[in-house]
């Protein structure tokens, strides 16, 4: 068991874990159309679509390096472990509560998976635009984020999703990325940064 887990956190970006799981995903998207129409399929790819994301993000530590460079001088305040934990806990499994909420409790809930995404894209690009440089994982954000999460805005909109869902979602997502932030700079603070914690 705990190998398992060892090597999830190693290996859970690399192109046969996403990119095939993303693919495999994606591939669903006409039967979810069929069973369920466009509106719940939109919500669902916002799964494959951050998963394409990830991998651009994640594989080869990309995202943890650039932000450790970034802000702690190369030390580990951003590890693969919470990566790890960030990724398959506050994006695939939100996403997935996300699903069947839009599926069986009110379709505006489906804009938490789609407001994740899309505060994800914000803050790549504002990134991008104030260091003048490459971040791991804009070039998704720009392209796949951007036009799949409007799309997917609005016509969860025009379905009649409400003012008090858009701003729960919005919320929702805003306070996940605060909380990456607030734990990397909560390890910086406390200088206690083992490799692989």
């Amino acid at each position: 068991m705990r190998a398992a887990y060892v090597w999830l956190i190693d290996r859970w970006q690399w192109p046969a874990a996403t990119l095939f799981a993303a693919g495999f995903l994606a591939l669903l998207l006409p039967l979810v159309t069929a069973d369920s129409g466009v509106v719940i399929a939109l919500v669902y790819a916002q799964l494959p679509a951050y998963m394409l994301h990830q991998f651009e993000e994640h594989h080869d530590d990309r995202f943890c390096n650039y932000v450790n460079a970034l802000l702690a001088g190369g030390a580990q305040a951003l590890s693969p472990r919470a990566a790890f934990v960030i990724n398959s806990v506050f994006v695939w499994g939100v996403d997935l509560v996300s699903l069947y909420l839009a599926r069986f409790v009110s379709i505006g809930l489906g804009l938490i998976a789609v407001d994740l995404a899309l505060v994800n894209a914000a803050l790549h690009l504002t990134m991008a635009a104030i260091r003048r440089e490459y971040n791991p994982g804009v070039w998704t954000a720009l392209f796949v984020f951007l036009p799949l999460g409007g799309w997917a805005y609005w016509t969860l909109v025009a379905r009649g999703a409400t003012f008090g869902e858009g701003v729960l979602a919005f919320a929702i997502a805003v306070a996940i990325h605060i909380g990456i932030v607030v734990h990397v700079r909560r390890r910086i603070a406390q200088g206690y940064i083992p490799t692989g914690a």
